[in-house]
C-alpha cells in the first residue's frame, strides 16, 4: 500500500483582498489545491464496485478470445452469391463449451450454435431460420457476405488494451467488463473516510424526545446518506455542544480516524461558532464568503493534518453546498477527477427577478411546462429537497425569469444521488 500525500496547511488560503468569491472561482481553487489523500490498494474484483481506480485496467485476455458465432445457424467458408445454394452438412456440430474438433472442407457446412468458436474452415454463418435441411444438405438463398453473423477475436477488447482509466469510479457494468477479460483484481484507492459532526446546543437526534427550544438534527443523517451514496465511508461523531474544548477534542479524534472532516454549524464568526474558532487557532482557517444562495460561509482549514469543511447550519444550505463544493472536492481527494455536474436548458415554469452578485440554486423539478421551483427559498424549508428532483442554477448576474425563459436545470442524478 502506497502512502498518499497530505495537504498543505495553507491550501485553502484566499488571495489578499478577496471578500466575496464567485462560485466558479471557488471551484477552480479547490480543483487546483486539492489532490488525492488516500493510498492505493490491490483490490479483488468482488470488492471493486464503487471504488476509484488508482491505475488503468488492462485486458488480460481478448474479448471474445476466439472467432465465434453470433447466432444459431450453419457455418461455411466464404460468401454466397445471389441465388439458390445447396451445401452438404458435415457430421457433428460446434457449440459454446463444445467446439468442433476438425476442419470443415470448402463447399460444406456445419451446424453452429450461438457463442460457439468457429470451426477451422468456417468464416460465415447463415441464420437458422433462413436455412432448410433436407437429406443431409442445407438449402439457402444468397446473397450473404463473408463474415456475416460471426464475431472476430478481440473485436470488443484486445489483450493488453487499456479498458478502464485511472480515476474512474467502478460501476457494476465495469465489473462485468473486467471479468470478461480475466481481470481478477485491480489497484484502487482506499475508500475516503469522512467524519460527520453536527454542532449546536439546540440539536438532538431524531430518536430523542425534543424539549422546548430543541430541534432535531437533520444535517448529520442527511450528509451521511450523501457520503455513502458517493461510495465513501462515514464515521459519525454525533452532535457536539457549543463548547470550544469539546469541539476541539472531537476534531482531534475525527482527524485521527478520518481523511476528511465535514461539520455543519459553527462555521461563521459568531460567539458560538467554535469550528471556525478552532481552525483560526491553527492558522489554517479560511472563511470563504462564496457568492452563492443558499449558503455563503464555508469554513475551510486543516486540523492535525486533516482537511475540514465547515458547512452552513441551515439544512438546505448545507445540502446545496455539499453538492456544489463538497462532492467534487471529496472526489478529487478520493482519487477521482474533479467533477462538475452537467445541466440542461429547459423552459422555466416560474417567474423570478434575480439580483446581480450571487449564483442561486433553486429546488426544482421538471413538469409538463418545464422547470418548476419550490414556493419558498428559505434555507430551513428542508421539505423542498424531497419535493425536488434537481436544482435550477441561475447565473451570477441579474436575470429576469418569466414563463418560457430557458434556465439551467441540473438533475440530482448529476450529483450522484
Amino acid at each position: 500500500m502506497t502512502k498518499a500525500p497530505v495537504l498543505k496547511n495553507d491550501c485553502f488560503a484566499l488571495p489578499p483582498g478577496v471578500h466575496w468569491t464567485p462560485v466558479d472561482e471557488a471551484l477552480s481553487m479547490l480543483r487546483e489545491r486539492l489532490h488525492c489523500i488516500v493510498p492505493a490498494q490491490e483490490t479483488p474484483l468482488a470488492d471493486l464496485a464503487g471504488r476509484i481506480l488508482a491505475k488503468d485496467v488492462v485486458a488480460e485476455r481478448a474479448h471474445p478470445p476466439l472467432p465465434n458465432s453470433a447466432v444459431d445457424g450453419y457455418g461455411f467458408h466464404g460468401a454466397l452469391a445471389p441465388g439458390e445454394h445447396r451445401l452438404p452438412l458435415v457430421k457433428g456440430r460446434a457449440a459454446a463449451g463444445g467446439p468442433f474438433d476438425g476442419k470443415v472442407p470448402a463447399g460444406n457446412a456445419i451446424r453452429v450454435l450461438t457463442g460457439a468458436p468457429l470451426p477451422d474452415g468456417v468464416t460465415t454463418i447463415a441464420l437458422q431460420e433462413d436455412v432448410s435441411v433436407e437429406d443431409g444438405d442445407i438449402h439457402l438463398r444468397g446473397p450473404l457476405k463473408e463474415g456475416a453473423n460471426a464475431r472476430s477475436a478481440g473485436e470488443d477488447m484486445q489483450v493488453g488494451q487499456s479498458i478502464l482509466p485511472k480515476g474512474r469510479r467502478i460501476t457494476p457494468a465495469d465489473i462485468g467488463t473486467m471479468a470478461s477479460v480475466g481481470v481478477a483484481a485491480a489497484s484502487a484507492y482506499r475508500k475516503l473516510r469522512v467524519a460527520i459532526i453536527s454542532t449546536g446546543d439546540e440539536l438532538v437526534p431524531p430518536d430523542v424526545q425534543a424539549k422546548d427550544g430543541q430541534i432535531f438534527d437533520a444535517n448529520r443523517p442527511m450528509l451521511s446518506a450523501l457520503i455513502r451514496a458517493w461510495g465513501f465511508e462515514v464515521i459519525d461523531f454525533g452532535i457536539q455542544p457549543d463548547n470550544a474544548e469539546q469541539v476541539q477534542r472531537t476534531l482531534s479524534d475525527a482527524a485521527t480516524a478520518a481523511d476528511v472532516i465535514l461539520t455543519s454549524g459553527g462555521a461563521s464568526a459568531g460567539d458560538e461558532d467554535h469550528v471556525s474558532a478552532a481552525l483560526n487557532s491553527t492558522g489554517s482557517m479560511a472563511l470563504w464568503r462564496v457568492a452563492i444562495k443558499p449558503g455563503r460561509p464555508l469554513a475551510l482549514g486543516i486540523w492535525n493534518g486533516t482537511p475540514v469543511f465547515g458547512l452552513p447550519g441551515n439544512p438546505v444550505a448545507a445540502f446545496v453546498c455539499t453538492l456544489v463544493f463538497g462532492r467534487p472536492a471529496m472526489l478529487q481527494m478520493a482519487g477521482a477527477s474533479f467533477q462538475n455536474p452537467t445541466g440542461m436548458m429547459v423552459p422555466a415554469a416560474f417567474e423570478k427577478a434575480k439580483k446581480n452578485g450571487r449564483r442561486e440554486y433553486l429546488r426544482a423539478r421538471l413538469g409538463k411546462a418545464g422547470a418548476e421551483v419550490f414556493p419558498s427559498e428559505g434555507s430551513g424549508r428542508i421539505s423542498g429537497l424531497t419535493w425536488a428532483n434537481g436544482l435550477v442554477e441561475l447565473p451570477d448576474e441579474a436575470v429576469d425569469v418569466t414563463h418560457g425563459t430557458l434556465v439551467k436545470y441540473i438533475p440530482f442524478s448529476e450529483f450522484g444521488i
